[in-house]
């Protein structure tokens, strides 16, 4: 299978993306919205014990890495805006292996 070539307009987007500065503290999304410890751990991928050391304090604390703060803004996103996204692009993002364009078989 040859990979297909990028459009100018997905050449911008890339860089676009690159630039974003999507990032979300574990405090944060804690103080927004009524989750657990287990929840942002699910979000996240982690264990919950390296979740409650983000809300640690002294030497317990550990600190969250990039994709963890991008994870909860991701999640933040989709909660602020779940209304406003077609389900089939839900399906595409979470569950791509999963194909809800009939054209593609």
């Amino acid at each position: 299978m040859n990979p297909r070539p990028l459009t100018q307009q997905e050449l911008d987007l890339i860089r676009f993306y690159s630039c974003c500065q999507l990032g979300m503290t574990p405090t944060q999304f804690y103080a927004k919205w009524q989750v657990s410890y287990e929840m942002i751990a699910q979000i996240c991928s982690r264990s919950p014990s390296t979740v409650k050391g983000w809300f640690s304090h002294g030497s317990n604390y550990r600190s969250p890495k990039p994709s963890d703060l991008r994870h909860l803004a991701l999640m933040d996103f989709l909660l602020e805006h779940f209304d406003e996204l077609p389900p089939e692009l839900l399906i595409e993002l979470c569950f791509p292996n999963i194909s809800t364009d009939k054209s593609k078989e």
